[in-house]
This record gives C-alpha cells, structure tokens and sequence, in this order.
C-alpha cells in the first residue's frame, strides 16, 4: 500500500535531527510503524521476531546494533530496552540513532528519570480528513491562528458522506475498504481491546464486559463533561451492569494509557468578570469511529439521531484539530464557566496566540454559535491574555465564507494544517 504523507512527518525529522530518540507514541494501528519505516536505516521489531527474548537475557546490545536511525518497534513489549536506548544515546553522542513506536504510555519513571534530554517525543493520531483527502486544506489553521480572512467557498459534503466517514474512521488499514469492511474491522479492533488489551497494558485482569459496559457509557458521552459518578450509573441504568468509582477509575486510566480515550483538558485563563472557569475534561475517542464500534450502530442509524451524531461530529473535528494544531505548535482546549457558557474549543500556541471555535454538524445554529464566541471574547481579561487572533464556526454540512459581524463559517471539507 502507497504511504500516505502525515502532518507529524516533519515533526519527527525536526526532532530526530535534535535528539539522540524519537518516541512515536499512539493507538494501536494509527501508522506509527509505516511512518518510522519512512526515516529509518533498520528495524527491530519487537513484538514479532521470536530472538528477541533470548537476546535480551542474553546479550541485550545486539539488539540496538544497525544503520541509524534504528526503529525499535513496539517497544513497550520489552521495557527494559528501554534504558538499553538511553545508555546508548549516552555513548555514541550523537542525534538521530533510534526511533522508537509504542501503542502505551512509557511510565512516569522511564519519561523523567531515563529520558530526559535524550528522548523527544511526538504524538500520533489516526489520520485527519486533509490527510484522507475529504478536505482540500484551503483554510489553513496557521491563518486562523495568525488572524487572516476566510475565503468563501461554496463546496461542501452532505449528511451521508460525514456518516459514512465517521463510521469507516481514520485507521490507515481501512482505506479501500467498504464502509461494512470497516465497521468489522472496527468492531473487532473493540473486541480485542476488551478480550486481549486492557489486561496487557499492565498485566491485570480485567473484566472485558465491565470494560465493554464503560466503552459504551464513554461512547453515549462523547464530547462531553461527564464524571465518573455519571459513568457509573449510566452502565448500571443502560447495560444492567454494576460497576465501582474505583474500578471506572482505573479502566479509564489503562484506557488513556492505550490512548483509546484523549482527554480534552479546560482551558486555563484570565475572565473580566466574577465567573468561574470549570477545570474538568470532555472525554474524546481517539478515533469517534471507535465510539461508532463501541456501540455497535452504523451510518443509518447515525442519520436517525441527529443529535448524538453531532456530538460525534464534535469529537471528530476535536480530533482533526489536534493534529492540526500540532503541527503549528499549539493545544486544543474547551471554555466552560458557572455561568454555562461553552464554546467547544480553544486552540492556543505556546507563544499565547490563540483562537475559539464553535462545531456544528449542520447549520440552524450558526447565529447562537456565533454570539457563544463572541460572548466568550468579551469576558476574556485581554490585560491579561491576548485578544482572539479569530473567532471560528467550523461544520459539516455548510459552505465557508466570513460573516458580517467577523466570525468565520468553516467547512471541515476545507479545513486543513
């Protein structure tokens, strides 16, 4: 299959050319391998050559031994090559000698005490729609972020085809596949995450249908701030399922690990006003089509409850927005305050520059996305913070132009890094 070209292959040449390693980190069959395959001189594959455990009791170096920049594959599945790397990078003094690819979070201690200042590391994400080509790219997120006119364009997708492409999803090895192709391999993907995956990730064993129970309590509450409190009674009401705070807790900590779940954090900022910004998450798939598999619908029946395929569409365009802001730097929060004004997401650089957008599957709500936005900008202490470089609608159904009162109306279809 032809590589497809990722908004973070630059980044990892950029941090490749700056450390001694590369950690590739994300979900599991998102194209982190295909990806490190592009730079690297040779492969250790970890989970699939059967020497490996005999090497690493035996004669662990051997491993590491190869043209550079050597990818070192799954490496989570031999942790203790980890500090192997690290002692590596330490004496041959040089960057860009290892790539590394994980589908689970390193822990604290391999991040702080073993990589510091020797490993960089770049997230990576199922594929957005510019890099599937549902979008054209024409309205950059880099001229959002800098402030600068939205042209008009009058193309755009129907219902159909952003249900259809919810369901399929962003996993490089559904391309070419029928939307029923898709649905089966997304489906099974759930399954052995429930079956296999959540017990490996930190050998514990865990009930997979406690865990199934909780993806789909996630998958009915995506996009929003739910608790686990909330969680836990929407499995017992809905699955018939009892299951405990403490347990929720620590399936949705292995869960994030796997990168399965992404937390999308609130924004911290500086208010003119008396109200308070809410400090809790909105919790995301890291692919919606997961959500859609999760639950075991499909396209139609998305087309049938418009509403919860909206917050579906909230969580894709969340996803979209990641990679693009990545790639320019910056984070994407949400605004939430006590006095219940949301707006869905605050991209904001590192330098302080940041933008706000509003995320609508169709277009009946523009004009109260609009006031949201421009509510919010007003209660913003711009002593304190920057004034919003934009202020953005983006949608699924509509068309892209500026509206008169300065807000932009942005199709997803043209939306891109």
């Amino acid at each position: 299959m032809q590589y497809i070209k990722r908004v973070v292959d630059l980044e990892i040449e950029r941090k490749l050319e700056a450390s001694g390693a590369v950690l590739i980190k994300g979900p599991k069959a998102c194209g982190k391998t295909a990806t490190a395959k592009q730079l690297a001189k040779s492969v250790l594959q970890l989970d699939q050559d059967p020497q490996v455990p005999l090497l690493m009791d035996l004669d662990p170096q051997k491993l590491l031994e190869g043209e550079t920049p050597r990818l070192v594959d799954e490496w989570q599945e031999h942790p203790k090559i980890w500090d192997y790397i690290r002692h590596q990078v330490d004496d041959r003094q040089k960057s860009g000698q290892f790539i590394l690819t994980g589908s689970a979070q390193p822990n604290e201690n391999a991040k702080t005490h073993s990589g510091a200042g020797r490993f960089t590391f770049v997230e990576m994400r199922t594929l957005s729609w510019a890099e599937l080509g549902y979008s054209d790219g024409t309205i950059r997120l880099s001229q959002l972020l800098e402030g600068k006119p939205v042209p008009t364009i009058t193309n755009q997708k129907n219902l159909a085809f952003i249900t259809e492409k919810m369901a399929v999803g962003g996993f490089p090895n559904i391309i070419n596949r029928t939307v029923e192709q898709a649905l089966d391999i997304n489906r099974a993907y759930v399954e052995l995450l429930t079956e296999v995956d959540m017990s490996r990730v930190s050998n514990i064993k865990r009930d997979p249908k406690k865990i199934k129970a909780l993806l789909k309590s996630l998958a009915r509450n995506t996009a929003t701030l739910v608790d686990l409190t909330t969680l836990e009674k929407d499995i017992r009401y809905h699955e018939n399922t009892s299951i405990s705070r403490p347990t929720v807790y620590d399936y949705l900590d292995a869960l994030e690990r796997q990168m399965i779940i992404e937390n999308q954090p609130a924004w911290n900022t500086h208010l003119r006003s008396s109200h308070v910004l809410r400090k809790a998450p909105k919790r995301h798939f890291t692919d919606v089509s997961l959500a859609i598999a999760a639950l075991g619908i499909d396209q139609n029946q998305l087309s049938q409850d418009l509403l919860f395929t909206g917050f579906l569409f909230e969580s894709l365009v969340i996803h979209d927005l990641r990679v693009y802001a990545q790639a320019n730097d910056a984070r994407v929060y949400h605004y939430l305050d006590s006095s219940s004004l949301e707006v869905d997401a605050i991209v904001q650089k590192h330098n302080g520059q940041w933008c706000a957008f509003e995320i609508k599957l169709g277009t009946a709500e523009i004009d109260q996305a609009a006031e949201n936005l421009q509510l919010m900008a007003q209660k913003i202490d711009t002593t304190r913070c920057t004034s919003p470089m934009s202020l953005n609608i983006i949608t699924g159904t509509g068309f892209s132009y500026t509206r008169k009162d300065g807000v932009n109306v942005i199709s997803l279809a043209n939306l891109g890094v």
